[in-house]
């Protein structure tokens, strides 16, 4: 009987390693919102990192996060870095390109896993409002193809970005 339990795990972990690798290599994870300010406006909030905590949807799940940033915290080279509770981890972000409509951010997660993403915000003038775009997108690991096998990273993390962009929204349109 044993046996018979022993096959059938090893089947089932089998089933879910075949199942893993069919995932795509990469991730790509997207929301974006028309906020009514101008592109100005909305890229200073963006393009400085000590004006994200007004907006960003982790400050708020972890409010004892201990921050740090580079000599530079607005424009090209500019660093932030963070380590907080299981909510937000552990990690560094750096604008590594940043024109009046594009911000695009090399994002390193360090705990809980180590991950290694770009972030970019792409700022479209609509009237006298603003499109903006949130991308993230990224290598897609075996392990994170195994837990998109049991969990949605575009439902779990798309909801902190549409929370984001909603504080981005009240921020920008003050």
């Amino acid at each position: 009987m044993l046996s018979i339990i022993a096959i059938i795990v090893v089947c089932l972990i089998a089933a879910v390693l075949l199942l893993a690798s069919t995932k795509p290599a990469t991730f790509r994870i997207a929301r974006s919102a028309t906020i009514n300010a101008t592109p100005e406006r909305v890229h200073a909030l963006i393009n400085d990192f000590q004006r994200w905590t007004a907006w960003s949807p982790w400050e708020k799940k972890d409010p004892a996060m201990q921050r740090s940033y580079g000599s530079s915290t607005a424009g090209v080279g500019a660093v932030y870095s963070w380590q907080g509770n299981k909510n937000v981890g552990e990690g560094r972000m750096e604008i590594v390109e940043s024109t009046p409509v594009r911000i695009v951010i090399k994002l390193d997660f360090f705990k809980p896993f180590e991950a290694h993403n770009t972030a970019e915000f792409t700022l479209a003038q609509q009237g006298s409002a603003t499109e903006v775009n949130w991308v993230m997108h990224g290598p897609n690991t075996f392990i994170g193809k195994v837990m998109q096998l049991f969990f949605s990273m575009d439902n779990m993390v798309g909801k902190d970005f549409e929370a984001g962009l909603v504080a981005l929204k009240a921020n920008a349109e003050q």
